[in-house]
């Protein structure tokens, strides 16, 4: 037996405010719902998308930590310990705790900043970053 699909619902961009929060009084919503509506997606992420995304996320992460000092630290730390174990342990809640702060920042910044200007942002640090470098190679 075959279930007829659901009406299509409003999105949550389209209800006014009292309808998205009945619960909470008229100051909360006027304050911070401006704010947190830029974190609420518009469409939910099928499981492809979610998929490309972690791989994505994945391989751009560690081909960018191959060969930088924090791998190399890790391979000194592990080299001097003789416990390798802890040492990958340590290393690993420690990079997985940087990643969070990151992620946290990030989405902390997309309800405050547009995509448009936090990429700009972004673009224009590591451009800056990277002229230093390239000066720093020049002058030395």
């Amino acid at each position: 037996m075959k279930l007829s699909s659901p009406a299509p619902s409003l999105l949550i961009s389209e209800l006014e405010p009292t309808e998205r929060l009945p619960n909470l009084p008229e100051d909360l919503i006027e304050n911070n719902l401006e704010n947190s509506q830029a974190s609420i997606p518009s469409k939910q992420l099928s499981r492809r998308q979610e998929i490309e995304i972690f791989f994505s996320t994945f391989f751009t992460i560690f081909v960018a930590e191959l060969g930088d000092k924090t791998q190399l630290t890790t391979l000194l730390m592990s080299a001097e310990s003789n416990s390798p174990w802890v040492v990958f342990m340590g290393s690993g809640a420690a990079l997985i705790s940087t990643s969070l702060l990151g992620v946290l920042l990030g989405r902390w910044l997309s309800s405050r900043v547009s995509p448009k200007v936090l990429e700009t942002a972004t673009g224009t640090i590591l451009l800056l970053v990277s002229v230093l470098l390239l000066w720093d190679v020049i002058s030395a």
